[in-house]
């Protein structure tokens, strides 16, 4: 009941005071001293605000008009890394996690992510739903990892042009303990299905999307020049627009 009161009290201009300065990617504690709300009102209003822009984009983000789409995946642990986890910590969904993520290489819009292991099944799921939200054919390109094959060519079928960037690592020194991954040394491009323009062929965008600490709601119509490029908007929009989809 102490949250509820807590935020109750909260103003919409408040709210775009925290919003803003969590999208600007200040820490919940920096947050805390700048605006004088507490840590646990933050981190619960970051919560709620996540869960409404979630169930806003699924519901219009359809019918896209997008031409290039780049995937990606980005790996997290949640509580502790998946080689240190527990059967009891496994249960409370603790250990890796992996969020997948499309990006339009031209408006840069986030059509769509999805947050779950690195399996075949989590990419069935994540690029059907891509699918689902597209309103014509396109170019596809993800990385070399071996489960986006069979599921783009289960929701697409041949109505796609898809090519794989596969990256190319240097050898680990013999003995030499390493703490970073291997340096990329090259890529090959791979055409998989239809006829994709290989100028075109990169995962750049993506890779470059995944750096960022909130990049669902609010990085995509905070730049609202993307969204309306993409058909999703007909105004510009600010971060109090964003706080208003909690609200309704």
């Amino acid at each position: 009941m102490g949250y509820f009161r807590a935020m109750n009290k909260l103003s919409n201009e408040k709210r775009t005071q925290v919003v803003a300065a969590l999208v600007e990617g200040n820490s919940q504690r920096a947050v805390v001293r700048m605006t004088g709300v507490a840590k646990k009102t933050v981190a619960k209003l970051l919560v709620d605000l996540g869960a409404a822009c979630s169930a806003f984009q699924d519901r219009v983000l359809r019918n896209l008009p997008c031409k290039r789409i780049q995937c990606d995946e980005i790996w997290t642990f949640v509580g502790c890394k998946e080689k240190n986890v527990t059967p009891e910590k496994k249960a409370q969904g603790q250990g890796d996690a992996w969020t997948w993520v499309a990006i339009d290489a031209e408006t840069k819009l986030v059509p769509c992510w999805f947050v779950g292991t690195r399996d075949a099944g989590a990419a069935y799921h994540f690029i059907h739903d891509l699918k689902a939200r597209l309103a014509n054919r396109v170019q596809l390109t993800t990385d070399g990892h071996k489960a986006y094959l069979s599921a783009v060519e289960d929701a697409f079928g041949a109505n796609i042009d898809y090519a794989m960037l596969v990256k190319i690592y240097g050898q680990d020194f013999e003995g030499e303990a390493r703490y970073s991954p291997a340096v990329c040394t090259g890529c090959k491009k791979q055409e998989k299905i239809g006829r994709p323009d290989f100028k075109h062929v990169s995962t750049s965008y993506a890779e470059r999307s995944n750096l960022a600490d909130l990049h669902g709601l609010p990085m995509p119509f905070q730049r609202t020049a993307r969204t309306m490029a993409a058909g999703v908007t007909s105004r510009l929009w600010e971060i109090g627009d964003i706080v208003d989809v909690l609200e309704a």
